[in-house]
C-alpha cells in the first residue's frame, strides 16, 4: 500500500506490507515459559491434576496449565476470549513452545475451568504449599515470620456471581484467607465475601498444617512467628499457636478501659521509638480480657510526629499489639538458639508488627498481577481461576528472583515487569531444526539476554528435589 505523503524527509514510511516472518512483542514471555521447564513444576502438576484428562485426544494438563500462566503473566487481557486471538497468532505459538493447533482457544479453557469440583481444588493447596517448601530451602531463613490476612477482591460491578457477598469494606466480592511469607502466597482459602476473617476453624487448621509443614519439611527447631491484623483477635487463636509452639504478635481492639489504663499511666512509664519518618510512644503492660484465663503481654503505641510533624494526642495513630513472645514459652527458647533475642524488646515486637504493612503490599501486587474480578458464575470456577492465580504469582516472584533480580528491582510490580521485560519485540526464526528467538540489539544489551538465558539453563534446585 503507497503512501500519500509528500516529504523530503528520507526517514518518512512511503509503504506498508505485510512480512511472512514470526514477529512477537512479548519476547519476554518466552523466559518464563524456560523458567518454567528449568524448575521441574511440570512432574508436579502432572501428578496432582492429571487425572482431569479424560482422553488422550486432548491437549496433556501440564500444557493447559502453561498456557494459562503465560495468559496470566502477560496480563493484556483479562477476558477468556483472548485466548482466541493468541490461538491465530503462530508467532505466540512459538513463544510458549507449541504448535499452533495445540493453542487454547476460549472455549477448551471454559471447559477446564468447567470440569474442577471442591475435592480437586483442594489440591490447589497442597501445590502452594510445595512451592512454598521449595523456597524456604532456598532460602534457608534463620526465623520464619508468616503473615496472616485476608484480601477483598472487588466484584461489585460483575454480573451474578456465586459466592459475592458485601464484604467488611462495603463493597460486593469474594473475600480469601491468606497466608503470606517473603512474598509469597503460601496458602490461602477461597471463600465467600461475607465471610469475616476469623470465620469457623478455617485459621487454626491452615496455620495448623502450615506449621507442621514447616518442621517436618524444613527444620523442626526454626522459630515460627505469626503476625495478623485485629481481625484474628482471639483467645481461641492464641491458644492455640501457644500449644504449636509459635510467636505471634497480633493487633488488639482498644477497649474503653484500655484507654482509660493508659490515660493514667505515668510518662515515665512511656518508651520513645522512631520508625522512618514517624515517632512513637510505647507502653507496655499484662492485659487479660475478661474471657481469657491468662495474662498476655500488650504494648500501647501511639503516634506523636509524622515527617518532624508534631501531632495533637487525638491526631496521631492510637494501636495496641498483643504478642507471647518474650514471656517464657517454647518459642523464646527457639529464638535465643538463632541469636532473635531482639524480638523480645518492645522495639523489636512493634518493628515486627509494622512490618505487616510490607506484608500487605503481596495482595497489592496480587491484583497487579492478576485480577479481583473472577470471570464466572460458578463458586467452584472462580476457585480454581484463582488459585492459578496464585501459583502462577507465586511462580512469576520467584522467576524474578531466580532470573532477573540485578536487571529490575525484586520488588517491582507486574506492570513494571512487563513493560521492562516482557513487552520486548523478538523474531523467531527456523532454521537448521533449531528455532531462534532473536531480540534486538538495544533489549539485547538493556537486559543483559545472555546473562539471562545462562541462568535459565543453569537452574539447579527443582521443585521436586
Amino acid at each position: 500500500m503507497q503512501s500519500t505523503r509528500d516529504s523530503k524527509n528520507p526517514y518518512t514510511t512511503t509503504k506498508i506490507e505485510v512480512t511472512p516472518d514470526l514477529l512477537t512483542g512479548r519476547a519476554g514471555l518466552n523466559l518464563f515459559v524456560r523458567y518454567l521447564d528449568n524448575i521441574g513444576i511440570n512432574p508436579l502438576l502432572h501428578q496432582l491434576f492429571g487425572r482431569l484428562r479424560k482422553s488422550h485426544k486432548g491437549l496433556p494438563i501440564v500444557e493447559i496449565f502453561k498456557q494459562i500462566f503465560v495468559f496470566l503473566l502477560d496480563g493484556t487481557s483479562r477476558h477468556l476470549s483472548y485466548f482466541d486471538a493468541l490461538k491465530k497468532d503462530p508467532a505466540h505459538a512459538g513463544i510458549v513452545e507449541c504448535s499452533p493447533q495445540r493453542l487454547l482457544s476460549s472455549h477448551a479453557v471454559k471447559r477446564f475451568f468447567k470440569a474442577f469440583s471442591l475435592p480437586v481444588i483442594h489440591l490447589f493447596r497442597k501445590l502452594l504449599r510445595e512451592l512454598f517448601v521449595w523456597r524456604l530451602c532456598l532460602a534457608e531463613p534463620d526465623i520464619v515470620i508468616l503473615s496472616l490476612d485476608s484480601m477483598v477482591m472487588n466484584n461489585d460491578d460483575a454480573r451474578t456471581r456465586e459466592g459475592v457477598d458485601v464484604t467488611y469494606k462495603k463493597i460486593k466480592g469474594f473475600q480469601p484467607l491468606q497466608l503470606i511469607w517473603n512474598g509469597y502466597v503460601v496458602d490461602a482459602v477461597f471463600r465467600r465475601g461475607s465471610k469475616h476473617s476469623n470465620h469457623s476453624d478455617t485459621v487454626a487448621k491452615a496455620v495448623v498444617k502450615l506449621v507442621n509443614l514447616i518442621r517436618t519439611d524444613y527444620s523442626k527447631d526454626v522459630p515460627i512467628i505469626l503476625t495478623c491484623d485485629s481481625g484474628f483477635f482471639d483467645d481461641k487463636n492464641f491458644r492455640q499457636w501457644e500449644k504449636l509452639g509459635i510467636g505471634y504478635i497480633c493487633s488488639g481492639k482498644l477497649y474503653n478501659d484500655i484507654k482509660d489504663y493508659v490515660d493514667d499511666a505515668p510518662m515515665e512509664a512511656w518508651t520513645g521509638y522512631t520508625n522512618e519518618n514517624c515517632r512513637w510512644e510505647l507502653l507496655e503492660f499484662g492485659d487479660r480480657r475478661g474471657s481469657w484465663k491468662q495474662f498476655r503481654r500488650a504494648i500501647y503505641s501511639r503516634q506523636r510526629s509524622e515527617d518532624s510533624q508534631l501531632l495533637m494526642p487525638f491526631a496521631g495513630i492510637h494501636s495496641i499489639t498483643y504478642t507471647n513472645i518474650g514471656m517464657g514459652g517454647a518459642v523464646d527458647e527457639l529464638l535465643r538458639k538463632k541469636d532473635g533475642e531482639h524480638l523480645f524488646t518492645i522495639e523489636g515486637i512493634i518493628e515486627t508488627a509494622h512490618s505487616r504493612g510490607v506484608s500487605e503490599l503481596t495482595n497489592r501486587a496480587v491484583k497487579d498481577f492478576g485480577t479481583e474480578k473472577m470471570p464466572f458464575k460458578r463458586f467452584e470456577s472462580n476457585a480454581a481461576f484463582y488459585y492459578l492465580m496464585l501459583i502462577a504469582f507465586n511462580l512469576f516472584q520467584a522467576f524474578k528472583r531466580d532470573i532477573v533480580h540485578d536487571i529490575i528491582p525484586v520488588n517491582a510490580y507486574a506492570t513494571t515487569i512487563r513493560r521492562q521485560l516482557i513487552d520486548t519485540a523478538g523474531q523467531l526464526v527456523r532454521t537448521s531444526r533449531q528455532v531462534i528467538l532473536k531480540f534486538a540489539r538495544n533489549a539485547w544489551e538493556r537486559l543483559n539476554i545472555p546473562l539471562l538465558w545462562n541462568r535459565l539453563e543453569t537452574v539447579s534446585v527443582p521443585i521436586l528435589a
